[in-house]
């Protein structure tokens, strides 16, 4: 956990997660591991080609890497594995995982790692199944996460059989909103670094505003 999430840790409050219930911590359901299926398409569940094998990727700031799809599911999911590592916990040995080439899947959210276009953070911390695994200040970064990158990225934690570990591309390769939330990234890794991953403050109260806005439209939008 860096300074800047340090500083408000103790004092954030419970309000923002309120807003959008992540329901309870609890056991996962014996059911998942009997879900249990190969994967036959050519394409993972969100539309990317399925690949034999992806490029290994250092995140920045850890000693940590991910194997991911090249170009702009990779520019995206570093930059949320960046924001974990120093916005709710450091990355260790073991903690995140992208790509791999095993079909066998127990939801169908599942299959985006075989096209290197999901990634797990800690999933035996955040296991299929199961919610309330984030303390509400770590839920505040979660959230200010997908309402930076607006829809492109899709939380586990949201789906109706929960994996909070989980973090995926929600479009098709090619769509504009994942071009520009990849250029986006990209202008502030190239830029002075008073942008994105490393000096954004999750807990600035209008940040807040708009990403307790955008959890509730989406909520709004799944259950429509």
């Amino acid at each position: 956990m860096n300074e800047l999430t340090r500083r408000h840790f103790v004092g954030a409050t419970a309000g923002f997660a309120g807003a959008v219930t992540i329901g309870s911590l609890g056991a996962p359901p014996a059911s998942a591991a009997a879900r249990e299926t190969a994967w036959t398409g050519h394409r993972s569940a969100n539309g990317w080609e399925v690949l034999p094998e992806a490029r290994n990727f250092p995140i920045e700031g850890s000693d940590q890497s991910l194997h991911l799809a090249e170009g702009d599911a990779a520019t995206i999911l570093l930059y949320v594995a960046r924001r974990f590592h120093y916005e709710i916990d450091q990355l260790r040995e073991g903690d995140v995982r992208g790509h791999r080439t095993s079909r066998r899947i127990r939801e169908r959210h599942e299959s985006n790692y075989l096209s290197g276009t999901a990634v797990e953070i800690r999933p035996q911390a955040y296991p299929l199944g199961v919610k309330g695994g984030f303390y509400p200040p770590e839920m505040i970064v979660i959230r200010d996460i997908l309402a930076e990158l607006d829809g492109v990225l899709a939380w586990g934690g949201d789906f109706t059989t929960p994996k909070e570990s989980h973090f995926e591309i929600a479009y098709k390769p090619g769509h504009p909103k994942v071009k520009g939330a990849a250029r986006k990234i990209e202008g502030w890794n190239t830029g002075p670094g008073n942008e994105g991953a490393g000096s954004t403050d999750a807990f600035d109260p209008e940040r807040q505003s708009r990403a307790t806005s955008f959890a509730l439209r989406s909520a709004a939008t799944r259950a429509s």
